[in-house]
């Protein structure tokens, strides 16, 4: 096994949590169902990920008010109030990402999925951003996970050798290309699972 010098984070779901459900929940006086309907059918996570593509979410917030009219107050809520799905950092893998800074002994990046035009509000609001050694934003760069060229891009921006590396990321979706490109890969779950993880590669926290 090729030792292991960089570590490479997803954000949302890893580090921080975010949730739709934070503000859609009492929209939908706690449906469950009617408020997953609303998530598979109208405000889709394709369609959000468009956005995080770089996609100006003005734009696309007026576009599906045109293609579904009944759903204009829901729909705008989406935006609208975005900074109400915005939770708290996920503590136990912040403390995992300060162990790796704090080592000394490994190249600690950041690969997320997240629009340029909400991404400064996640700067100002987590302090722990600022420790990585670098973090590529897919509205930034115009494309997203799981296109290969992010990652692409992620490996020779910062000299990552893809087999030198560990991708932890909470969907399996992004894993697997990651490893299509010979970067090791971690499905998050909890921090206290991944802590369990990273041992197989002889990463003792």
């Amino acid at each position: 096994m090729n030792k292991i010098d960089t570590i490479i984070f997803d954000l949302g779901g890893v580090l921080i949590d975010w949730q739709p459900e934070y503000v859609f929940l009492d929209e939908f006086n706690g449906d469950r169902k009617k408020m997953q309907w609303f998530f598979d059918n109208i405000c889709t996570s394709d369609w959000n990920e468009n956005q995080d593509a770089g996609y100006p979410m003005a734009k696309a917030t007026e576009e599906r008010v045109a293609l579904f009219p009944e759903h204009e107050k829901l729909i705008r809520m989406f935006y609208g109030r975005w900074v109400e799905m915005l939770g708290d950092a996920i503590e136990g893998t912040v403390k995992i990402l300060d162990k790796f800074i704090k080592s000394d002994a490994y190249k600690v990046v950041a690969l997320t999925n997240w629009s340029a035009e909400t991404f400064p509000i996640a700067l100002d609001r987590f302090d722990f951003l600022q420790w990585f050694d670098g973090i590529i934003v897919s509205g930034e760069e115009k494309t997203r996970k799981p296109f290969k060229e992010i990652y692409d891009l992620t490996l020779n921006r910062y000299n990552i050798i893809a087999e030198n590396s560990i991708f932890i990321d909470d969907n399996l979706r992004n894993i697997e290309v990651a490893k299509e490109l010979g970067i090791n890969g971690i499905q998050f779950k909890s921090p206290e699972q991944l802590i369990q993880q990273l041992k197989h590669y002889n990463i003792h926290l």
